[in-house]
């Protein structure tokens, strides 16, 4: 079993930054691909972000290329998001999420975190 804790949420104007944390409680953090998603109001949980197990890949939706950018310390057994240039439509909970392999698909992750609430003003 892998319980994950998402950090880092808040309240942030149109152009700023946030970076969200998500901590594991698994020792085998490591063998695990880890991906970020998000889902806002009336809407479905959508993609943002997928990391490989060692770090070595990383892919992103559309939306967030260029501004988002994922990492994980397997020692701490922490992953990350850091969002620049944050725009009202990133408003939504992120969740991350732990699978066996790197992809955007939401359903080929087994694990989830109860997500972190991110609100951009404009």
């Amino acid at each position: 079993q892998v319980q994950l804790v998402e950090s880092g949420g808040g309240l942030v104007q149109a152009g700023g930054s946030l970076r969200l944390s998500c901590a594991a409680s698994t020792r085998t953090f490591a063998n695990f691909a880890m991906g970020w998603f998000r889902q806002a109001p009336g809407k479905e949980r959508e993609s943002v972000a997928a990391v490989s197990w060692n770090g070595g890949t990383t892919d992103y939706t559309d939306s967030v290329k260029g501004r988002f950018t994922i990492s994980r310390d397997n020692a701490k057994k922490k992953v990350y998001l850091q969002m620049n240039s944050l725009k009202p439509e990133d408003t939504a909970v992120y969740y991350c999420a732990a699978g066996p392999f790197v992809t955007l698909l939401r359903d080929e992750y087994d694990y989830w975190g109860q997500g972190t609430q991110v609100t951009v003003s404009s």
